[in-house]
C-alpha cells in the first residue's frame, strides 16, 4: 500500500525558509511522478510543484516565482520542497501526492493523484 508522510512544516516569519519532506513507501520510488499541493483555509486546493518520475522534469505554479524548488532523492525515497522568501500568502496545509500510473512527464491536476499524504502545516507571519 502506498504511503506518503510529510514533515518539515512549521511557523516562520516572512522572508524565512522551510524545507518540506515527503517520505514514500509501498512501491518502487522513482517510477512515479510526485507533486506538492497546498490548501489555505476557505480556499481550494492548488498545485504548487511537480517532479517527473526520473526527476528530470519539474513544474511550478506561477505564484512560486522562483522561490520554491522541488527535488527527489531516490536513495531515501523522499521528495523535497525547498521554500525560500516565504510570504504570509504561503500559509496553508501542504500535501504531497503521487500518481497511480505514470506515462511520463508531470501532472498539475489534483485529479491525477490518487495517493496523498496527511499534510503538514506551514504558517508564515508578517
Amino acid at each position: 500500500q502506498v504511503q506518503l508522510v510529510e514533515s518539515g512544516g512549521g511557523s516562520v516569519q516572512a522572508g524565512g525558509s522551510l524545507r518540506l519532506s515527503c517520505a514514500a513507501s509501498g512501491r518502487t520510488f522513482g517510477r512515479y511522478a510526485m507533486a506538492w499541493f497546498r490548501q489555505a483555509p476557505r480556499k481550494e486546493r492548488e498545485f504548487v510543484a511537480a517532479i517527473s518520475r526520473s526527476g528530470g522534469v519539474t513544474g511550478y505554479a506561477d505564484f512560486v516565482k522562483g522561490r520554491f524548488t522541488i527535488s527527489s532523492d531516490n536513495a531515501k525515497n523522499t521528495v523535497y520542497l525547498q521554500m525560500n522568501s516565504l510570504e504570509p500568502e504561503d500559509t496553508a496545509v501542504y500535501n504531497c501526492a503521487t500518481v497511480g500510473t505514470d506515462s511520463g512527464g508531470i501532472y498539475r491536476s489534483p485529479g491525477s493523484y490518487p495517493y496523498w499524504g496527511q499534510g503538514t502545516q506551514v504558517t508564515v507571519s508578517s
